[in-house]
């Protein structure tokens, strides 16, 4: 499985209208070479480079049916139903996805990494779910992962 991004490639500089600086909408993924027994997808979104934490998460979303594209702009809430229908969990604090937004005072560029999962099954998480509670969710269900990396830097 591979997954490709219509508005920046991988290793490349995630446009502003995907960060907290511009309008924060989620990007459009494409999805390739799906297995077969694909139910739903599952994303997660961290920030590698955050200097006082491993990975800090800024979206988590689940039961997403089986597509080859994950449009843009997916809404916030905890369960959405247009442009797709899906689940999200707290990241950053909210049930929405939050694009790069570092603070002023870092300045190295930071890596984001979306990785999007493959499950045979859907998920029975609340809203209140965190990256924690998917990762263990997930774990007898993973049929294929891949991922996509975005750069940001305050300049």
């Amino acid at each position: 499985m591979r997954v490709t991004c219509k508005s920046f490639a991988d290793n490349e500089f995630i446009p502003k209208k995907h960060t907290g600086f511009g309008e924060d909408v989620s990007p459009e993924l494409v999805i390739v070479d799906v297995p077969d027994r694909t139910k739903t997808f599952a994303i997660i979104l961290d920030d590698l480079d955050v200097p006082w934490k491993k990975d800090y998460n800024h979206w988590i979303i689940w039961n997403i049916p089986k597509t080859n594209v994950i449009p843009e702009g997916l809404p916030k809430g905890a369960t959405i139903n247009e442009p797709v229908t899906a689940c999200q969990g707290i990241a950053w604090g909210k049930n929405v996805y939050r694009g790069p937004k570092p603070p002023f005072f870092l300045k190295k560029a930071h890596r984001y990494v979306f990785y999007v999962f493959a499950l045979d099954s859907e998920l029975e998480l609340s809203g209140k779910a965190d990256k924690k509670d998917l990762m263990s969710a997930m774990e007898e269900h993973v049929l294929a992962e891949a991922k996509i990396t975005g750069l940001y830097q305050n300049v």
